[in-house]
C-alpha cells in the first residue's frame, strides 16, 4: 500500500513537472514578434454569408456547425475524426481515427480538396486535446502553418481562423483558472503564430476557451445565471448518467457557435434565435431566454475586447 502510494505521488509531481514544462517551452520557444504586424491591417468583414470549411473532431462535432449556419444562414463543409490531430488530418483519411463514422455525412468534404477548391471564404481549424501531448508529440507548429498555407494558397481571399477550445474538467490544474494561461503558452506560440507566418496573413482566434471561462466564473460566483449553476451544465452526460468531463451539452455545443458567429462576421450576437436544431434535425435542448441573452451579451464582450478577433 505504501509503495502504491509512493507510485500515486511520483506520477502526480512528473504530471505537474510535465505541463509547467510544456507551458514554459511554449511562451519561450515563439513571442510572435514577427507576425504582429500582420494584425495591425483593419480586417475586413464579410457582407454576407459566408461559405465556412471547419477541421477539426469532437469539439467542432456536427451539431455545432449546423448551429452555426442556423445562426448565420450560410452554407459549410467540415472534416472530423476521433480526437484527431491536425498532423493526422493533415496525412489523409487513413490516418485519420473514426474517419468513415464522423464523416458519414452530406456535409463532409475532403480538407486537402476543400481548401485546394477555392470555394471557402472562411477556414475554421482546431487542434486536438490534450494539447500539451498535441505539440509535444504531434508537431503542432508544423501543421497548423501547413493547413494556414494551405487555405491561403487555395483562396488568397479567405480568412483563415484558429478554434481555441479547451480541456477537460479534471484534467489538473483547475479547469476554470488554467484557461487564460493555456491561451498565452499554448494555443498563441505553439498554433497561431506559426500559423499566421506561414500564411503570411492573420490568423484570427475564435476565443471560446475565454468565453467558456467568463461564463462559468460569472454563473458560479451568482450562485448560477438562470439554469447555468456550475461548470457541468456546459459538458454533457454519458448514457449511465456520469458528466462527460470533454465534450459540451447543447447549452455549451450553442455557447461554441455563439463565439463563432460573433468571430467569423463581427457582429454581436445579442437577439440571435436559442431554439436550434441539431445536425440531425432533432432539436437540440434550449437555454431558457435569460441565459441565452446573458450568453449571447457575454460572447460579445470577450470577443470585441480581444484584439486577436480582429474585432
Amino acid at each position: 500500500m505504501r509503495y502504491l502510494l509512493a507510485l500515486l505521488v511520483v506520477a502526480a509531481v512528473a504530471a505537474l513537472v510535465y505541463w509547467r514544462h510544456v507551458q514554459k517551452a511554449g511562451a519561450a520557444q515563439d513571442a510572435g514578434a514577427d507576425v504582429q504586424a500582420l494584425y495591425q491591417a483593419e480586417r475586413m468583414l464579410p457582407r454576407q454569408p459566408l461559405q465556412v470549411y471547419h477541421l477539426g473532431h469532437s469539439l467542432v462535432g456536427r451539431d455545432m456547425p449546423a448551429m452555426l449556419a442556423q445562426l448565420a444562414g450560410h452554407d459549410y463543409a467540415l472534416q472530423l475524426g476521433w480526437g484527431t490531430a491536425l498532423r493526422e488530418h493533415f496525412q489523409g483519411p487513413q490516418a485519420v481515427n473514426g474517419f468513415d463514422q464522423e464523416n458519414a455525412t452530406p456535409r463532409h468534404r475532403e480538407a486537402h480538396e476543400a481548401l485546394a477548391s477555392g470555394d471557402y471564404d472562411a477556414f475554421v481549424m482546431t487542434e486536438m486535446v490534450r494539447l500539451q501531448d498535441a505539440i509535444l508529440y504531434k508537431e503542432s507548429r508544423l501543421y497548423a502553418g501547413k493547413w494556414a498555407a494551405e487555405a491561403a494558397a487555395g483562396n488568397p481571399g479567405a480568412q483563415i481562423f484558429l478554434y481555441e477550445s479547451w480541456h477537460a474538467l479534471d484534467d489538473q490544474p483547475d479547469w476554470l483558472s488554467r484557461l487564460p494561461d493555456d491561451l498565452e503558452r499554448m494555443w498563441k506560440p505553439d498554433l497561431l503564430w506559426p500559423a499566421a507566418r506561414a500564411a503570411g496573413k492573420p490568423v484570427w482566434l475564435i476565443p471560446v476557451g475565454q468565453v467558456m471561462a467568463r461564463l462559468v466564473a460569472e454563473a458560479e460566483a451568482k450562485g448560477g445565471i438562470a439554469e447555468l449553476k456550475s461548470r457541468e451544465d456546459l459538458f454533457a452526460r454519458n448514457p449511465d448518467g456520469s458528466l462527460d468531463t470533454i465534450h459540451p451539452s447543447d447549452l455549451g455545443v450553442y455557447l461554441v457557435a455563439l463565439t463563432h458567429y460573433a468571430v467569423l462576421y463581427g457582429k454581436s450576437p445579442v437577439g440571435l434565435p436559442h431554439e436550434l436544431l441539431r445536425a440531425d434535425g432533432k432539436p437540440a435542448v434550449a437555454p431558457s431566454a435569460e441565459l441565452a441573452r446573458r450568453m449571447q451579451e457575454l460572447v460579445w464582450e470577450v470577443v470585441s475586447a480581444e484584439p486577436l478577433t480582429g474585432l
